[in-house]
């Protein structure tokens, strides 16, 4: 009977990775073991950067177990979700035959991760109809057996075109694929989304991981911290292929705060906020004059094609308002994806976009008047 270690490169299933000071799990009162300073940097008066730090630090291990409501068996805590991407490449895909596949326009780090692990890339762009953009699972199935790919990316809700994929679709997918493929889902933008995790299907299904971060509604992208959730078995390689100490000591206790009651509950309610003005944004966007169509979305961000999208990034530029251009990502050569804020920054960009329309009354009022 296969495993998700079938999946793994076959020179490192039994890989034991570098053993750091921290790993050891000795116990003392004067520790000489990591060639670290007997004093502390005047710059940190807490002294909590002296010693290098948990590799994964079992209180945040705990709390964003909880948080996402599976065993701690089945986290990994890196730099970023970026680190566990570039980890389960390295880790599955042996350079030159196994394939990743991912569904263009897409979050641009699969393609870049494959390209480092000399992977071939297969993609399987997404397909737009009348509701947005969405997957073709067929056609991701039949792409990914036939073209050896070890690894399946799918982006859910989907960067930059908003589109989310059900837990069901998910699960016929990963039995298309069980024994060929890991399914790693990737909800970077998950509190955002009405559309349940996919996480609820780790314990039936050995073959799907999902990507988590506290980047996004949790707002601290400046500490790091990603979370990959998968097979307990598939975890203990990874942690034995990451660096030795992917959790910097402020980061962990600044997540710990993060992550308490009251915090979650204001992450909460401006995570309903986004909601709210992602529906009003949606609507007033697609009312402008020269704007083709606003996506609908289950990030925290909207896909907008305008008829001069060029006119539009720089309207907003002089604005001071920066988002950001899609342009140069396969069929969005009229797109712009402009993050939700608050509502005082939600109407500059509507501000901004408005002008046009004001311009052109200023120019033909003065000619009525000579007229006159």
């Amino acid at each position: 009977m296969s495993t998700v270690l079938d999946l793994v490169r076959p020179d490192l299933r039994g890989f034991a990775g570098y053993g750091s000071a921290r790993s050891e799990r000795l116990q003392g009162s004067v520790w000489l073991n990591a060639n670290e300073s007997a004093w502390g940097n005047p710059a940190d008066p807490g002294d909590g950067c002296r010693r290098y730090p948990e590799p994964q630090p079992p209180e945040l291990i705990r709390a964003l177990a909880q948080l996402y409501d599976c065993a701690p068996e089945r986290l990994l805590v890196g730099r970023g979700s970026d680190e566990a991407i570039d980890l389960l490449v390295r880790a599955l895909c042996v350079p030159g035959r196994d394939a990743v596949l991912a569904t263009p326009p897409v979050f641009g780090m699969y393609a870049v991760c494959a390209r480092l692990q000399a992977a071939p890339l297969i993609e399987v762009p997404l397909c737009e109809d009348g509701a947005g953009f969405d997957i073709d699972p067929d056609a991701i199935a039949a792409a990914a057996l036939e073209g050896g790919a070890r690894i399946v990316f799918l982006c859910s809700p989907s960067n930059p075109t908003g589109g989310a994929i059900s837990p069901e679709r998910v699960a016929a997918l990963a039995r298309r694929l069980a024994g060929r493929a890991l399914l790693v889902v990737d909800e970077a933008y998950g509190e955002y989304s009405e559309v349940p995790s996919a996480i609820g299907l780790l314990e039936a299904f050995p073959n799907v991981a999902v990507l988590r971060t506290l980047s996004k509604a949790h707002a601290l992208a400046g500490a790091r911290i990603g979370v990959l959730l998968a097979d307990p078995a598939l975890v203990a390689v990874l942690r034995r292929c990451q660096a030795p100490y992917p959790v910097p000591a402020p980061c962990a206790p600044l997540a710990l705060e993060g992550l308490a009651p009251a915090a979650l509950e204001a992450t909460a309610g401006r995570v309903a906020v986004v909601r709210r003005e992602r529906r009003r944004m949606a609507a007033a966007l697609a009312a402008l004059p020269g704007v083709r169509r606003a996506y609908p979305s289950q990030g925290n961000f909207l896909l907008v094609r305008f008829e001069d999208a060029d006119a539009a990034f720089r309207a907003l530029l002089d604005a001071g308002v920066v988002v950001r251009d899609q342009r140069a990502a396969p069929g969005l050569a009229d797109a712009l994806r402009i993050t939700i804020g608050s509502p005082d920054q939600n109407d500059a960009v509507l501000a901004a976009l408005r002008p046009q329309r004001a311009a052109a009354t200023a120019e033909i009022a003065p000619a009525v008047e000579t007229r006159a």
